[in-house]
Order: C-alpha cells, then sequence, then structure tokens
C-alpha cells in the first residue's frame, strides 16, 4: 500500500503500485492547498478549471461541482454532533437566500447542512464568513473524517450516559489540525455514543458507552468498534475491535486508527478502500495491533492503558425521534423537536429557525440524523407561544407515523447518480399512504437514489433504492424494496424484497406491505 508522507508505514523496497486516476490526483495537489486561490480560480470561471480540480480537489475545502446543475455548487459544512447556534443559521441562510431560485439546504444524514446553489464565486469570501462565526466546511467531502456525530440530545438529554459533545469536537479539533489526516484512501465516518438509543454501527469507527472492563466504580467509558459502511459492493455493521478507552483517549486514538489507515488502506482498487477491507486482509487481531502500536507511538505511552475489551456496550435499543415538545435534565427546560420534510430547508425557513431558537430558547439548534431539528432550552412558561408560531404548521411536532421517521437522499435533482427523485417522490407518497392508513407506530423508511446508499436504505424499517424496471414495454423509473433493518438491541441490515417496483405502482405496493407486516389499518373512504 502508499505511505504517505509522514506516515507511520514502514519504508519498503518494493515497487510503488500503481496509483488509481484518483489518487493520483491528490498526489500531485492537495485540495486544501487550493484555499488562498479561490478568488483566483472564480475569476477563471468554473468550466476552465480542470477535471481533478473540479470534481475531487475542491472537496477538501466542503465545496462540490454538481453536474445536474452546472455552474451551481454545494457546499457541505462541518457541525460536529449537529449544534449550531442562530446566528450561524442567519449567516447561512443570507447565503442561501442570495442564490434565489437555486438556493436551498439540506440536512443530512450525519447531523450536517448542505448548502445549494452556489456559485464558485461565491466561495473566497463564503469560506471567510463562515471562519468569522465558528464554522468551516473543511474536508467534509471525497476521501476525508466527514462529519462526527454524537447524540442530538447531548448534554439535556434525561436518559443520556455520558454527553458527547466533548468528545466529538475534541475529535474533529484533533483531525483538522495541522498533523491530521489530508489524504485518507476513502471517507471516513466517525461516530461517539452517548444514550441507550445510539445506534452508530453504520460508521467507520464507532465509540459506544461502555462500563470499565476491570472496575465497574470506575467512570464510564467507550468500547470501540470498526469496519461499518455501505457501499454499492458490500454493506457491514462495525464489528468490535476489543479494546476500552476513557473519553480522553478518543482524539488521539482517532488520529492515531486514522493515520494507520492513510498508510495503509487500498489506494488501487477504490471499490476496495474502506477500512472493512483492510480489516479484512490483516486480519482482526493483526490490525488491532497495528492500531494500538500506532496510538502507543502518537501518545507517547506504552499501548497497555488501553484495555481490553469483549466489545458489550450499552446501547439496548432504536433511537427515539425526538420530536414533540418533551422534558430536558435541566429543570423547567424542554426541547421542541421540530420534523422537516426530508430535511429540505429554503432560506426563509433557516431564518424562523433561527428567530425561534432565540426568542423561545437559548439559540441553540440541533440536527439529527433523521433530517430533523430540535430547538432547545425553552422554558415552560414560552412553550405556548412556540406552538403558536406559523412555521410549526409546515415543520410540525407531531408528524404522522411514516412521515415521522422517513430519511431521504438529495436525488436526480441534485445528484448525477441518483436514478429517481427521492425526495418528492418519498414525500408524495408517504402523504399518499397517510391518507389511505393508519399505522399504530411509527416506521422509518429510507430512501435513497442509487446503489451508493447515500440515504441508508438498509437501516430502515422499510428501505427505498432507486433503480429501473420495465413497464409495459418501456424502461421507467422504479424501487428496490428492503425490509426489517432494525436499529435496535440485536441490529440487522434490510434484505432485498423487491428488484423493481415501477414509481405509478409503489403506493399501492407499500399498501400492502404495512397492512401485512406493519398492521396498519386502511381508513374508511369518505363517501
Amino acid at each position: 500500500m502508499i505511505s504517505p508522507p509522514g506516515s507511520d508505514a514502514q519504508v519498503s523496497d518494493a515497487p510503488a503500485p500503481t496509483l488509481s486516476k484518483v489518487e493520483q490526483a491528490k498526489a500531485d495537489l492537495c485540495g486544501l492547498d487550493l484555499a488562498p486561490q479561490l478568488a483566483e480560480l472564480a475569476g477563471q470561471g468554473w468550466d476552465s478549471l480542470d477535471e481533478a480540480t473540479l470534481t475531487i480537489r475542491l472537496k477538501w475545502l466542503g465545496i462540490f461541482f454538481r453536474p445536474v446543475t452546472p455552474g451551481r455548487f454545494m457546499v457541505r459544512l462541518r457541525l460536529p454532533n449537529g449544534v449550531i447556534r442562530s446566528d450561524q443559521l442567519e449567516v447561512l441562510a443570507d447565503v442561501v437566500d442570495r442564490c434565489g431560485d437555486h438556493g436551498s439546504a439540506d440536512i443530512t444524514t450525519r447531523q450536517n447542512l448542505q448548502l445549494r446553489g452556489l456559485l464558485l464565486e461565491d466561495m473566497a469570501p463564503l469560506m471567510e464568513g463562515l471562519e468569522q462565526v465558528g464554522l468551516t466546511s473543511r474536508q467534509s467531502g471525497h476521501d476525508n473524517p466527514r462529519n462526527i456525530t454524537g447524540n442530538p440530545l447531548a448534554g439535556i438529554d434525561p436518559e443520556e450516559l455520558l454527553d458527547t459533545r466533548p468528545f466529538v469536537e475534541a475529535i474533529q479539533a484533533r483531525l483538522l489540525a495541522a498533523d491530521g489526516p489530508r489524504n485518507l484512501p476513502r471517507k471516513f465516518n466517525v461516530a461517539v455514543g452517548g444514550a441507550p438509543d445510539s445506534f452508530l454501527l453504520h460508521n467507520d469507527l464507532a465509540f459506544l458507552p461502555a462500563p470499565h472492563p476491570q472496575d465497574p466504580a470506575a467512570p464510564l467509558g467507550f468500547t470501540v468498534l470498526v469496519g461499518g459502511f455501505f457501499s454499492a459492493q458490500r454493506n457491514e455493521l462495525a464489528i468490535p475491535l476489543g479494546v476500552w478507552l476513557r473519553g480522553d483517549q478518543l482524539a488521539d486514538f482517532t488520529l492515531a486508527l486514522l493515520r494507520h489507515y492513510e498508510a495503509h488502506g487500498n489506494r488501487v482498487q477504490r471499490n476496495k478502500s474502506r477500512l472493512m477491507y483492510l480489516i479484512d486482509s490483516l486480519g482482526l487481531e493483526p490490525y488491532r495491533t497495528a492500531v494500538l502500536e500506532s496510538y502507543a507511538r502518537l501518545a507517547g505511552v506504552p499501548a497497555a492503558p488501553v484495555l481490553p475489551h469483549d466489545g458489550r456496550h450499552l446501547v439496548s435499543r432504536a433511537p427515539r425521534d425526538g420530536l414533540g415538545v418533551q422534558a430536558q435534565k435541566q429543570a423547567g427546560l424542554h426541547w421542541a423537536g421540530l420534523h422537516v420534510p426530508m430535511g429540505r430547508l429554503d432560506a426563509d425557513q433557516m431564518l424562523e429557525l433561527a428567530r425561534l431558537a432565540r426568542d423561545h430558547g437559548s439559540g441553540e439548534l440541533r440536527f439529527t440524523e433523521a433530517q430533523n431539528v430540535l430547538i432547545v432550552d425553552v422554558p415552560t412558561d414560552r412553550l405556548e407561544a412556540l406552538q403558536a408560531e406559523p412555521l410549526l404548521q409546515r415543520f410540525r411536532l407531531e408528524p404522522g407515523a411514516l412521515q415521522a421517521e422517513a430519511v431521504s437522499c438529495t436525488g436526480s435533482r441534485y445528484c448525477s447518480f441518483a436514478l429517481i427523485p427521492t425526495k418528492s417522490t418519498a414525500q408524495a407518497v408517504i402523504e399518499e399512504l397517510e391518507r389511505r392508513l393508519e399505522l399504530p407506530e411509527a416506521v422509518r423508511s429510507h430512501w435513497t437514489g442509487c446503489p451508493n446508499a447515500c440515504g441508508q436504505p438498509y437501516m430502515g424499517q422499510i428501505g427505498l433504492m432507486g433503480a429501473k424496471a420495465r413497464q409495459d414495454g418501456q424502461m421507467v423509473e422504479a424501487v428496490k424494496i428492503f425490509l426489517d433493518g432494525s436499529m435496535g438491541q440485536e441490529p440487522r441490515l434490510a434484505e432485498l424484497h423487491e428488484k423493481g417496483v415501477p414509481l405509478s405502482e409503489l403506493s399501492d405496493v407499500l399498501e400492502e406491505l404495512l397492512v401485512e407486516r406493519f398492521g396498519a389499518r386502511r381508513r374508511t373512504p369518505l363517501a
């Protein structure tokens, strides 16, 4: 494997393998080095940029070229633990507003925010403006550690075991420091659990709360799980690495693991470059030994302080949706969980959310992996006024049983890989099904436009993946249907149920499934 400069790889006399096209572009120039050149690049015009700069390197700055909207770019932020302040959201709303009809924002499945419709000439002032309010988009795409997730209720959750915010923030600070990774073999997802319902096993690296393996009276720490990922070729849940860490070890351990991955991950076969492939090639025990050696070198201590562990943790149930008005652990304060249909926001809605957080709460908001938003720290005497706000007619506190836990990727409107328009299709189908059916409890559905699985279909009780199918002799937009994914105590990935259901038939097919498999009852038709 290729060993980047400064890595912990061993020197070898063996000839270096041939780099893939992507790896060669990264080796020629790191995208972070483009930051001082953004204004100059904009002056040249986006269509004058070479392919590698346009489609690869700019992503190191969080700037994404979208072929389906040529000349309009997307910027993905970093919002560790999904936390954002009202003043920060107002700045982002202004950015989206200046894009006119092209502008929008999406809440992502990593508690993050993506701004759409921007021009290349917007980027230099935007990067400066983000820094002024304490935000960054650095290394939020391509072969980088992505936004680090944690319990969206951290610090306010009556049921939390550990407040994930300081750990998530420490990991991000460590990874974005000058000696952090700049050229991973592939993207890398990190998450920190802090509550009984923090399902995180789709991440490359997950820290789940666990008691000390030797001293039951000691403070809680974390067991480490590795190798989870979804892709068009393979899907895996993370597996126990066999070690236990204190909270103050997470940041250095993450960096050490990523340095090892940076040095030894597959850079020849891009479809076999995610972490689980490296674990497979080395074997779990040799991999653990190598990572602990990397950590010992980084921390300057023997590996012994990292204790062996059997992988048992305190995660015991699927995530709560966090919606509605609920009491915080701080007496007299509440959070209000608002459902954002398919996670899509416009500038006016962003400004209103910022105002509501400031007028009725502490000015802080949280984004969830289910693409919803929480307004936190609302005093009891402000609840009635908050509930009367007009925006809550759109972003409801108590959405329908299908709407509440519906998650969707971007879809074909903005993504050239997507085979169907996921967000609009999902919204229309769900609204139709909720008119037809009554459900005894919420059903989690995940919609994704293509096999890359950005919408995480394997995590849903119902997963839907964009496809093509033949109908009346013609190829039409369709979905594959996956069933029975679970994020509970015994997690499992959803399995394929239907190969190709045309979108025109989807509502009827899902209606039958919901009646047969999920206890739905058909509403009595109006006379």
